[in-house]
């Protein structure tokens, strides 16, 4: 630390010394990092995580895929009907950016679809898509 500090006043020094106007050159002032989390009361996990929480994600409902040739695509219109690999029955992919993290089931509230979530997705398995 000490070695830090001499090398940090021999910089401003050499500034001082370089300084054509005649300036005053400020000390710069950094805030010690170990400290600040210290004064929040927290071991700095639960502090870094909360940088994240606000960021946006897309969140999207796979009912199914289903392949088609071009010409079939374009023939599509008004009243078309796309088959699924998937029944009825079965529970739908709930994505976040893309990535499949939980199963759920479709059900109206106040006539709107939602999704009920019946499964996750555990995060071993989330964590293997990732180094993909």
């Amino acid at each position: 630390m000490s070695n830090e500090k001499t090398q940090s006043s021999e910089t401003v020094k050499q500034v001082k010394e370089n300084n054509p106007v005649g300036k005053n050159v400020q000390n710069p002032i950094f805030e010690n990092l170990a400290e600040t989390e210290a004064n929040r009361g927290g071991n700095g996990k639960e502090n870094k995580i909360d940088l994240f929480l606000d960021l946006n994600l897309n969140v999207s409902v796979e009912l199914g895929k289903t392949s088609m040739i071009i010409k079939d695509i374009l023939e599509l219109g008004r009243g078309s009907i796309i088959e699924f690999d998937k029944l009825v029955s079965e529970p739908v992919d709930i994505l976040v950016s893309g990535r499949k993290m939980a199963e759920g089931e479709v059900v109206v509230v106040d006539k709107h679809f939602g999704i009920r979530i019946t499964s996750m997705i555990d995060p071993s398995e989330r964590l293997k898509g990732l180094k993909k």
